[in-house]
């Protein structure tokens, strides 16, 4: 298995742990109450900022003991150049990501003209961030995989 077939393994473990105990910790803090008061919007605020710098944080510790493992287990270091295949790969990867999350998106907003409360949205446009990082993580596995 190669160096970029391992990352990508990697960080579509860390999407899902991150995800689930980031979730299982907010859900606790989650108001009751009315749908649309101003309570839940704050909530789903805090929700989503407090997520993207968390999620960074974590990432970069998960990709430096990554790192540090894959040095000490197979001597082997990350690659310090890319080449076109590499690029390629990366490309394809993102452009799954982005067409799950757009769709996603819009079920979000459907949601919303079909009257449902702006609490099923904002779990829409968490659920698509989610499964977008996935079917990126399992898009570049699968490119890596079977070649460009």
């Amino acid at each position: 298995m190669s160096y970029q077939e391992r990352r990508a393994i990697v960080s579509f473990i860390s999407t899902i742990l991150i995800s689930a105990i980031y979730s299982a910790y907010m859900v606790q803090r989650y108001p009751a109450g009315n749908p649309y008061s101003a309570d839940i919007f704050r909530f789903w605020g805090s929700f989503f900022l407090i997520l993207i710098p968390v999620s960074i944080v974590a990432r970069i510790v998960i990709h430096i003991l990554f790192n540090i493992i894959t040095s000490v287990a197979t001597k082997e270091k990350e690659p310090s150049i890319t080449d076109e295949r590499d690029r390629l790969i990366g490309l394809k990867a993102t452009r799954n990501t982005l067409y799950v999350f757009t769709f996603g998106f819009l079920l979000a907003m459907g949601a919303l003209i079909m009257d449902m409360p702006p609490t099923a949205m904002f779990i829409i446009l968490f659920c698509s961030k989610i499964v977008s990082e996935i079917v990126g993580d399992i898009s570049q596995l699968y490119f890596y995989r079977r070649g460009v």
